[in-house]
């Protein structure tokens, strides 16, 4: 079904001012706002409940068609002495929904495993399919650092063995490798908003409490006893999580972290070394991924 028509209103503001803007939009009957990059600087991907922001920000908001352009613009100037000028685009009658969901295909990720969001048939039925839509938790297969790991996972040999996933976003990494044949994951988050994408996750694919456990840090303790260690988090974290993270892993376990921009390979590897003998760094754009074994 088609919407009635809209327009946006769009903003150019610093990163400290846009949050405030947001807020304006908002009051005034903005129905959704967004940020985007006004200077096209490159950021990186930020961990789960956290907002990026660009030195120059574009802030966007939807407005009905029938919005009186005049009477916002005048609400945002009785806010602030000297407004940004505005510019307004009409975005007219559009299928939202097909739009947005063109956007998200199944993909390969290597081997028998795809990512298949709900409203696509699985192209190969009888492969590993990860019903998998987009939320709120990171982690959907399209950016980089998670197509690195998907893409590891999917050539290791994961029958029975117990996994880590520490950072784990919207889940996908332990759900797939539970359907990959794993025993049993563990999912780690800070974010409550991620641990619960994960269960609700793990569920749409079948696989119970009993095969994935989802806990923050807190609630998990270290034993040695891991088989595949798997953190997709930034290079600082990941750095302050070695020496937990090779607590964890039992001898012989494989590691897989990704989340690393091509110039801090060495200062992440340097962090892990003491522990796990590491393959050299795999490149896609400016990510690496990390690969090793716990000795």
């Amino acid at each position: 079904m088609s919407g009635p028509g809209w327009r946006e209103l769009h903003l150019l503001a610093s990163a400290e001012d846009c949050d405030a803007w947001a807020e304006r939009l908002a009051a005034a009957g903005a129905l959704a706002v967004t940020f985007t990059d006004a200077g096209d600087q490159p950021i990186l991907e930020p961990p789960p409940g956290a907002a990026p922001l660009w030195e120059r920000v574009c802030v966007t908001g939807l407005f009905a068609a029938e919005t009186d352009p005049d009477r916002v613009l005048l609400a945002l100037a009785a806010e602030f002495q000297a407004p940004p000028a505005g510019r307004w685009t009409e975005l007219g009658e559009r299928p939202w929904a097909e739009l947005w969901q063109a956007h998200f295909r199944p993909r390969h990720c290597g081997g028998r495993l795809w990512i298949c969001p709900s409203w696509c048939a699985p192209p190969d039925p009888q492969a590993v399919n990860l019903r998998l839509d987009p939320g709120l938790a990171f982690g959907t297969g399209d950016h980089p650092t998670t197509a690195l790991c998907l893409e590891w996972l999917a050539g290791q040999r994961l029958r029975d063995a117990r996994v880590l996933d520490y950072g784990c976003g919207s889940g996908i990494l332990a759900i797939a490798a539970c359907l990959l044949g794993a025993a049993r994951a563990t999912a780690i988050d800070l974010d409550a908003q991620a641990l619960t994408a994960t269960r609700s996750n793990a569920d749409h694919n079948g696989i119970g409490a009993d095969r994935l456990r989802v806990a923050p840090p807190e609630q998990f303790t270290a034993a040695a006893d891991q088989d595949v260690i798997l953190a997709n988090i930034l290079a600082n974290p990941l750095i302050t999580l070695a020496p937990r993270l090779a607590q964890a892993a039992a001898p012989g376990a494989g590691l897989c972290l990704s989340g690393i921009l091509t110039s801090q390979i060495e200062v992440v590897a340097t962090a892990f070394r003491p522990w796990f003998t590491l393959e050299p760094a795999t490149l896609r754009n400016e990510w690496a991924r990390l690969t090793g074994t716990r000795g």
